[in-house]
């Protein structure tokens, strides 16, 4: 079900492969166009300024494009069909402990290996060595961005479990989402002002490139193989929970640390 394009057409030409393709890097084109316009006019007009190393600007453009296009199609062939398969196969299974790990390690491992995450940890300490909050040692930075990694990891591991629950129990999501946020402002008022924003943009950077495929995946696969379950509904909100507890665990990890 989830196998590449140019397989499970059985026969088809493998030019339809790279028509798909084709009509994904003209989408790329098309949503990178805006960004591109807006720097080019602030630089000639507003600036008066010469785009600056021309060839280069133009080589990196190309590479943002090609990147985004594979990024984009591999999502639509691979990573969404994927996870739908593996929320049907459990809700199939019937077993609530198997399908809760696998939501919690789908939400951890995914965090994990976040590009954005692992910079915004690595900076967050170079920055504390050079304020004195850790030692200004290779060891000490690495410890500590280890350790908000695996604590971010792990909130959003939580936070799929619970809203895994929260898609088998049709409990409404706005009711969570508001005491979640409640909570994030009394831990504001906790925690140390070092880490207050750190924690709030380790919440935005744990939605990123590889989390939120995956999870959105999970939900709306689970939505729809559970009876009475609209997956417009029910299926959508994973994401939020993601961005939520990162922020909790993290002015807690500040406070301990």
């Amino acid at each position: 079900m989830f196998a590449p394009f140019f397989i499970r057409s059985k026969g088809a030409p493998l030019s339809n492969f790279f028509i798909a393709l084709g009509r994904s890097m003209i989408g790329s084109l098309r949503d990178l166009l805006p960004i591109v316009l807006v720097i080019a006019f602030f630089q000639i007009v507003v600036l008066h300024q010469p785009v600056p190393d021309l060839v280069g600007l133009l080589t990196g453009l190309l590479c943002v494009v090609a990147g985004l296009t594979f990024f984009v199609y591999g999502l639509e062939m691979g990573l969404f069909p994927i996870g739908e398969v593996l929320a049907n196969a459990f809700a199939r299974k019937g077993s609530l402990l198997w399908l809760l790990v696998f939501a919690f390690c789908l939400g951890f491992g995914t965090t994990v290996a976040e590009p954005a995450l692992i910079a915004v940890a690595a900076e967050a300490a170079a920055v504390a060595a050079q304020g004195g909050m850790i030692e200004a040692s290779d060891a000490a930075q690495k410890s500590y961005a280890a350790g908000l990694r695996y604590t971010v990891a792990f909130a959003v591991g939580l936070a799929i479990v619970v809203g895994v629950i929260r898609i088998l129990k049709g409990w409404p999501i706005h009711y969570m989402i508001a005491i979640g946020y409640l909570l994030v402002v009394i831990m504001t008022g906790l925690a140390p002002r070092e880490i207050i924003g750190i924690a709030y943009d380790s919440g935005g950077v744990t939605t990123s490139t590889i989390t939120v495929p995956l999870v959105t995946a999970l939900g709306v696969g689970l939505a729809s193989s559970i009876e009475g379950r609209n997956p417009m509904i029910d299926g959508f909100g994973l994401v939020a929970f993601a961005s939520l507890t990162p922020m909790i665990f993290v002015m807690a990890y500040g406070m301990v640390i």
